[in-house]
């Protein structure tokens, strides 16, 4: 795979996967608008596990206190903040774990890559991230962040596996429309893409095993560290800019594309 490709994905992915506008869904387009073919499981894969180290370590005193707690969530007690946030953590990434394992057995996952379906979510999830935070109190913090609220925001999170939707767009919705604040909202976001992150790479890596040869393993490399600085530098301008602006900016940014998308795919 010729560098400049790895170089292409694994940036796009870096940038993408924590900015509100779907990484998936630029992935997709790379092989649909351009002559690059599709840069396969494996690459995705190693791009994923960039961006995973890139939020583990902007938020590593979060990570740690999850991990810390996982002993005492897995004998069933929570009287902990670790144990608290690992089981919440846990609860949340139930629903897209579940609906993107019946879309991989049913093949639907692959019937919704399409420049249309990318395009039309691109729009409507940027209208409804709009709404929700342009409408949403600012009445809660992270420190609120309760079982009920992460089953639902879980939930919405599963909305993501439609291509062009974007996890931590989406999942930002919903943590805005609970009353949560932008920087909150979008801390737990991140700290939800964790688990999550672990348990797609963990889904697809049962397809990438059967294909791994030396060549695609430095491929992979190269794409997991190029998208592990991307990555951090997106997260880290996020972060930043949350505390002056709204998600107004990537909303723009995600109907300009999108209109540009349908008017490919239906033209």
């Amino acid at each position: 795979m010729a560098l400049f490709h790895i170089f292409l994905v694994a940036i796009i992915q870096g940038l993408t996967e924590f900015l509100p506008v779907s990484s998936s869904g630029h992935l997709i387009l790379v092989s649909k608008v351009t002559p690059l073919p599709d840069q396969g499981l494996a690459i995705d894969v190693a791009a994923h596990v960039g961006t995973l180290g890139a939020v583990v370590l902007y938020f590593w005193r979060d990570t740690k206190v999850a991990l810390c707690g996982v002993p005492r969530m897995l004998t069933g007690r929570f009287d902990t903040p670790g144990a608290r946030l690992a089981f919440l953590l846990t609860v949340a990434t139930i629903p897209v774990s579940i609906a993107g394992f019946l879309l991989k057995i049913t093949g639907l996952n692959d019937a919704m890559r399409s420049i249309a379906v990318i395009g039309w979510a691109m729009i409507l999830f940027g209208i409804l991230l709009w709404w929700m935070d342009q409408r949403g109190p600012h009445t809660k913090t992270e420190g609120d962040w309760s079982l009920k609220d992460a089953v639902k925001m879980g939930l919405w999170q599963a909305l993501a596996l439609i291509p062009g939707t974007s996890r931590s767009g989406i999942t930002i919705t919903g943590a805005r429309q609970l009353g949560y604040a932008r920087a909150d909202a979008a801390k737990l976001a991140m700290l939800m893409s964790i688990p999550t992150i672990i348990a797609s790479g963990a889904l697809l890596s049962l397809d990438v095993i059967a294909e791994a040869n030396m060549a695609l393993a430095k491929d992979a490399a190269i794409a997991a560290v190029f998208s592990f600085f991307a990555a951090l530098l997106a997260l880290a301008l996020m972060m930043r800019l949350l505390r002056s602006i709204s998600f107004t900016p990537y909303v723009i940014y995600r109907i300009l594309l999108g209109v540009a998308l349908l008017f490919i795919a239906y033209s």
